[in-house]
């Protein structure tokens, strides 16, 4: 504080500042709405998820097999942003489940890559519906390109 400045200047000053740099109340802390956007959608992912009985990373990690095909176990935690033992519970889980299957790597044998087995791909056919139906369900108040700006603005956080 510098010495002209008292309480009151200070608050006049706040009030003074484009709302882009006065203090946040915690409603308006983005890491505060992405955690309760996070659980919201957590308590959507346990309600609806119900028939595969698949968890958020289990899902997120057969999704991702989905569109890569084979990929390593490193690989696919760096793909789905998870740490090496979360990854590895989830493969393992996986794997007892049967729906996804280590593989000798095509080029190197030495080196295992991970696959979706045919139970993988019709769990995930099934996961997928409900997947987007909780997508829908917690976009209902956006209308089109609400979603499209939503999608687009936390991809770009992310990157």
């Amino acid at each position: 504080m510098q010495s002209d400045d008292t309480p009151d200047t200070l608050v006049r000053s706040q009030q003074q500042r484009p709302p882009s740099l006065t203090p946040l109340a915690l409603d308006d802390q983005l890491a505060f709405l992405l955690r309760r956007a996070h659980q919201h959608l957590t308590s959507l992912f346990q309600q609806m998820m119900t028939v595969s009985q698949l968890t958020a990373p289990q899902y997120n990690a057969l999704l991702r097999l989905r569109e890569q095909g084979r990929v390593s176990q490193n690989q696919l935690g760096r793909l789905i942003d998870m740490d090496p033992a979360t990854t590895q519970g989830v493969v393992t889980r996986l794997v007892q489940r049967g729906l996804i299957e280590r593989v000798p790597d095509e080029v190197d044998r030495r080196r295992v890559q991970l696959t979706l087995t045919e139970s993988g791909h019709q769990t995930m056919l099934e996961a997928m519906v409900v997947g987007q139906d909780i997508q829908e369900r917690a976009l209902a108040d956006f209308n089109e390109q609400e979603r499209a700006e939503l999608l687009r603005l936390l991809g770009k956080l992310t990157r």
